[in-house]
């Protein structure tokens, strides 16, 4: 094969990865027009959330840990979760609501609009920590961010903490 050829193959290859990579991208969100409340207001989405923090104990850096929160919705109008990121390169977070589980999102793919949690429904939060991407010993906290439409909750903060060795 002639230079001028691996030169145009590689070119052709890498449209196609970048094509590939927008496609799964943009696939995950939604053109949906997020709906914005006043925080006075008496019909209005409410994410509650029971628990934000977890311990995780002891793990292995070549472990990887999952665990699982819940968002209500116990507002009278749809929660929207409208973003999702973290704090490292090494956790990652998907909703789960109903039939959808999403992607891992995180610090370095940050999910937009993700869907709407219907009054009265709970969403499934789950942090996931992958300690080898960014090997750090000892005492370690990870947090996930989740932003939504409720005017008194429009960002939400899951944290993890774990000892790894």
């Amino acid at each position: 094969m002639s230079g001028k050829t691996i030169l145009i193959s590689s070119g052709i290859l890498l449209l196609i990865l970048i094509g590939l990579a927008f496609l799964f991208t943009s696939a995950s969100k939604s053109n949906a027009k997020v709906v914005s409340y006043d925080a006075n207001s008496a019909e209005k989405p409410k994410a509650e959330v029971a628990q934000s923090f977890a311990d995780l104990g002891e793990i292995k850096v070549s472990d990887v840990k999952k665990t699982d929160f819940t968002i209500k919705n116990s507002g009278t109008k749809p929660l929207q979760i409208i973003g999702l990121t973290t704090s490292c390169h090494c956790t990652f977070g998907q909703i789960i609501y109903k039939d959808l589980t999403t992607q891992e999102y995180g610090m370095s793919v940050p999910a937009g609009y993700i869907t709407d949690v219907a009054p009265g429904e709970t969403a499934i939060v789950r942090v996931i920590y992958k300690p080898y991407i960014m090997p750090v010993f000892g005492f370690v906290e990870r947090e996930v961010y989740i932003t939504t439409n409720d005017p008194l909750n429009q960002k939400l903060i899951f944290s993890i903490k774990m000892n790894v060795r």
